[in-house]
């Protein structure tokens, strides 16, 4: 049966009392307001009327984040949803029913909450957040994100960033920074933040504290498995593609499927004498996921919500500024303060420096390479140019092919051969930032002789 509306237009009894527990929060002065607050009828007219929220990601974190913030009288809000309905996502999701699997998560989500509560305008937008340019996250007030990838973050947190505007003293202009609130789950275990660009930690301060995606070479896999997940990865990677079962590709969604990787995966771990095999490891490495817990989401999402309340409103201070949860074990929670790098990819106002053994060893490959699997950088496909003998330089760049079969010739050649002197800035253009980041070599040979071509 599909739920009915919440309220209707002839309701009046319960109109008249269904923000009654909000206005003796709005309208009257407490110990814990914030020093600026002034209780007020207008505060509950601003946080319905004009208080604009984009949410990004309708998961298993947006479907509550949704749920959560329509319930507490926010009526513009703006979902930003790449994805389209699983199966899998069902049992968490409950924002969509069977009858929704591959449709729009974004545009089910905005139907189901426009159909159930009254009054609330929930706007999908079908789509990746880099399809929007600065123009787009400038009308919003606050931007909540329940994501599940690090990379949408470091993006979405860059381009916030990009939004602040600072005075000639350097001093961040209040009125342009547009709040994030991020939620994170994992598991039993989750964590809360509020970002205010350019004054509080940003995604890129923490970055440490996410743990790099875990790989396997494929040389272990292949012949020195250990670990029940070095079956199932050879059995995925190698064993389908070579046996080919059922003529398709792997879905991770499909039972039939997972439950062949499964038995194939057993009878690899029998061999290797390897134990801890299980059909739900199986799931979770064939699709590159950690289960999500439904109880956990709830718990992060009711968290980031009040967060963003008290953001439009201003009744209370806001968390400073890292909640981390866990009920693996009991109940334990603990809220600390992130504080900001001052070196920071993305938030200062300083060039990164990137410290260079010998520039004449050092490939630009190498390079990238580093780039791409230092725990500090974590790019993906940086593109980087220079300012070289007075002209702006492209050393690589792959996302374009003619480019790239240019600048290909670069990658073999050192640094001290590409003409990068010690002190030297690159601009380099990654998909996990909006914006161009620069970076600045420095030398730690003092007595080093450069070559150069």
């Amino acid at each position: 049966m599909e739920p009915t509306n919440l309220c209707t237009t002839d309701d009046t009894s319960y109109l008249s009392k269904r923000w009654s527990n909000l206005r003796k929060i709005l309208e009257r002065p407490g110990p814990f307001c914030h020093s600026s607050y002034e209780a007020s009828p207008e505060n509950l007219e601003f946080l319905q009327t004009s208080c604009k929220i984009l949410i990004i990601g309708a998961g298993g974190l947006g479907c509550e984040l949704l749920k959560d913030l329509a319930l507490m009288g926010f009526r513009d809000i703006h979902v930003i949803d790449m994805d389209t309905i699983e199966l899998s996502n069902l049992n968490r999701q409950f924002l969509f029913r069977r009858k929704d699997i591959g449709y729009s998560k974004a545009e089910v989500a905005a139907k189901f909450i426009n159909s159930r509560i009254h009054g609330c305008k929930v706007t999908a937008h079908f789509c990746k957040i880099q399809d929007y340019d600065e123009n787009f996250y400038r009308n919003f007030h606050i931007v909540v994100c329940g994501l599940d990838s690090i990379d949408a973050r470091r993006w979405i947190n860059g381009m916030l960033l990009s939004l602040v505007c600072y005075d000639e003293n350097g001093a961040v202009d209040q009125s342009t920074i547009v709040p994030m609130v991020d939620g994170g789950t994992e598991g039993f275990k989750g964590n809360a933040r509020v970002i205010l660009p350019g004054i509080t930690a940003c995604i890129e301060c923490t970055l440490d504290l996410f743990p790099p995606q875990v790989t396997y070479p494929l040389c272990t896999i292949a012949n020195t498995p250990r670990l029940p997940e070095h079956c199932i990865e050879f059995v995925k990677i190698i064993q389908w593609e070579k046996e080919n079962p059922f003529g398709t590709a792997l879905d991770g969604d499909d039972p039939v499927h997972v439950t062949w990787v499964y038995e194939k995966a057993i009878e690899r771990a029998n061999q290797y004498n390897i134990t801890g095999l299980s059909y739900r490891l199986v799931h979770g490495v064939v699709k590159n996921i950690i289960p999500a817990v439904a109880s956990t989401n709830a718990i992060i999402a009711a968290a980031c919500s009040t967060e963003v309340f008290k953001l439009a409103t201003s009744c209370y201070d806001v968390m400073n500024n890292y909640m981390v949860f866990n009920d693996l074990d009991g109940i334990y929670t603990y809220t600390y303060e992130a504080e900001k790098k001052e070196d920071c990819l993305a938030c200062s106002n300083i060039p990164k420096v990137v410290d260079v053994e010998d520039p004449n060893t050092m490939t630009l490959e190498d390079f990238i390479k580093f780039l791409c699997e230092s725990n500090e950088f974590r790019m993906k496909n940086p593109g980087i140019t220079a300012f070289i003998e007075g002209k702006n330089k492209t050393l690589y760049m792959s996302t374009v092919k003619s480019i790239e079969e240019r600048t290909r010739p670069n990658l073999v050649l050192s640094l001290g051969e590409l003409g990068l002197k010690d002190g030297q800035e690159l601009m380099v253009a990654d998909a996990t930032n909006p914006n161009t980041i620069t970076l600045k070599l420095k030398y730690n040979a003092n007595d080093i002789e450069m070559k150069s071509d």
